[in-house]
């Protein structure tokens, strides 16, 4: 089975020859299918650019996400990291756009960024982390072009597919507490409150404000909800700041004051640095594992979104079917290869997109004005940087909330999927790790189904899926009986 077999004639550039495209319109509306989609170059430019004010806020997070150290001891440059995740996400959105020729952006996926930053980079260098990323990239490539991603979607069962979604949710807020002060190692406990059991500081005041600012505004139904958080809150601190209410020292990235010209060019010193050697002293079924874990981060939302927001968009049938979807989930896994190469880990299909469908957007349009919006902010990376820190970290809590609304698809009166659920979403955060959250998952719920009796429902995928993940549990014994160091 190919993607192919999901590409329906359900709009009118997909019929027959008898088709005729009217006369006196204009090239862009050909290329576009603008009218043939009901709509019009005004409504795809607003949609366009309501899109970009949703999900602008990845210009700062992915930065922040990624600013640690590796194993070497390395951390990448704020601009450089700034200019990288505009650029990948330009290039991605326009991609989609003139080729897939829908209304989806694509940006740095969190939950890829999430795992470069946590499980990837503190083994392995800040280019190898980068290599892995062009690996998963190139894994998805090939499932789209085999046929196997839909097939994989459909063997892992629904609930943890929610489940996985709320892990990564509540693995991106804990990062966003941690990031920001609120959360902190305790002296004789594993987490506290601040350092010391209290807040320490204005700055992590001041991201308690704008995150709830941002809910606040969310619950209004009010669009750019996030953006308009974060930049009401930047303002605040550089008020602050300039009126030495708050020491500069307390500032975690940098006191929020611009240094020289608004303008500059773009760092591209990022920019393929790129390995895929070194790897050694992890082994193979370290990096086995890690691109493994990418795949994951990077592959269970991207179809939903699509769908989801073709359906919106009036593109998909009842089945989910929609023009130009395998070219869209092609794009979608090429944008892991072009995040690692281009510095700013794996890009993704945005849900945010929906927001520009509800202005009206129809078309790819829509997604190169978004695209377009995002290569200008290349030349405006001295303005992104004064965002603090402490702010910039308020939304990922809020990204983390939106994720966590899954929670509505389980059926937590049945413990056979209450279960599994439940032990996917701890223990990604609990451990830090993904993978951990996602083999815990997988081998309770095969654990439960042989005790009902019911082992004939488990497919051949989540048998495999079990076995890879009871050797990554069992990994450190094995090695040690083996004689592996």
């Amino acid at each position: 089975m190919t993607q192919q077999s999901l590409e329906p004639a359900t709009a009118a550039e997909d019929a027959g020859e008898g088709t005729r495209v009217p006369a006196g319109r204009s090239w862009l509306d050909r290329y576009f299918h603008i009218t043939k989609r009901e709509s019009t170059i005004a409504r795809e430019v607003r949609g366009g650019i309501t899109t970009f004010m949703a999900m602008a806020y990845i210009l700062l997070l992915n930065p922040l996400i990624l600013s640690g150290k590796d194993a070497a001891g390395d951390t990448l440059a704020q601009k450089a990291l700034i200019t990288a995740t505009a650029f990948a996400a330009a290039f991605t959105t326009l991609l989609m756009g003139f080729f897939g020729k829908v209304p989806l952006a694509l940006a740095a996926g969190l939950s890829v960024s999430g795992v470069l930053a946590s499980q990837v980079a503190p083994q392995m260098t800040w280019p190898q982390a980068m290599g892995m990323c062009v690996m998963y990239g190139v894994v998805i490539m090939l499932l789209v072009v085999t046929g196997l991603r839909e097939m994989i979607m459909n063997a892992i069962p629904l609930a943890l597919k929610h489940a996985i979604t709320m892990g990564i949710g509540l693995f991106v807020a804990l990062i966003g507490l941690v990031k920001a002060g609120f959360v902190h190692q305790g002296e004789a406990t594993p987490l506290s409150l601040g350092p010391a059991g209290e807040l320490a500081g204005w700055p992590v005041l001041l991201f308690a404000a704008t995150l709830l600012a941002i809910f606040m505004l969310q619950t209004r139904g009010i669009p750019g909800a996030i953006l308009i958080g974060i930049v009401g809150g930047t303002v605040l601190a550089v008020a602050l700041n300039a009126l030495d209410v708050i020491d500069p020292k307390q500032w975690a990235s940098g006191a929020p004051e611009l240094h020289g010209s608004a303008v500059s060019m773009p760092d591209f010193s990022i920019f393929g640095n790129v390995e895929f050697g070194g790897w050694g002293e992890v082994g193979a079924m370290t990096v086995g594992m890690i691109v493994f874990t990418l795949v994951l981060a990077g592959f269970f939302d991207a179809m939903a979104t699509i769908i989801g927001v073709g359906t919106e968009a009036k593109l998909a049938d009842d089945k989910g079917r929609m023009p130009g979807l395998s070219k869209a989930l092609f794009i979608d896994g090429a944008g892991g290869a072009i995040g690692g190469v281009s510095g700013a880990s794996g890009q993704t299909v945005f849900v945010e997109s929906a927001t520009g469908v509800g202005e009206g957007a129809r078309t790819g349009l829509s997604s190169v004005v978004t695209g377009l919006f995002f290569a200008a902010c290349l030349f405006f990376t001295p303005l992104t940087a004064i965002v603090p820190g402490e702010v910039a970290a308020a939304a990922l809590v809020v990204i983390g909330a939106m994720m966590m609304m899954n929670a509505r698809h389980v059926d937590w009166a049945d413990r056979a999927t209450a279960i599994p659920v439940f032990l996917t979403v701890v223990i990604m955060p609990f451990t830090y790790s993904i993978t951990a959250g996602v083999a815990a998952g997988v081998i309770s719920y095969v654990a439960i189904k042989i005790a009902q009796g019911k082992a004939r429902e488990i497919g051949a995928f989540m048998w495999a899926l079990t076995g890879i993940f009871l050797v990554f549990f069992a990994l450190n014994p094995i090695e040690s009986w083996m004689g592996v160091h």
